[in-house]
């Protein structure tokens, strides 16, 4: 699902990270998937900070997926 989420438009994440509610869903899903598919310390890390911080991480991750088009300390 990482990298899934990954080769979608640029448009579609953005969108999918905008919604609140979709957002933290979004990231939890792509960032289990992720610690699936390579588990590293930075996955894990960021599955933590997802589910601990919420929201407020979504909209980190907003920025962080228009300048580099993946979340923030998510690697698949």
């Amino acid at each position: 699902m990482a990298k899934a989420f990954q080769k979608l438009p640029r448009l579609i994440q953005i969108l999918l990270l905008l919604i609140p509610g979709v957002n933290w869903i979004t990231e939890i899903v792509v960032r289990i998937s992720a610690v699936f598919e390579k588990t590293s310390a930075r996955n894990v890390l960021g599955l933590i900070l997802a589910v601990v911080v919420g929201f407020v991480f979504g909209w980190v991750d907003l920025i962080w997926c228009l300048l580099f088009k993946h979340l923030i300390f998510c690697k698949a």
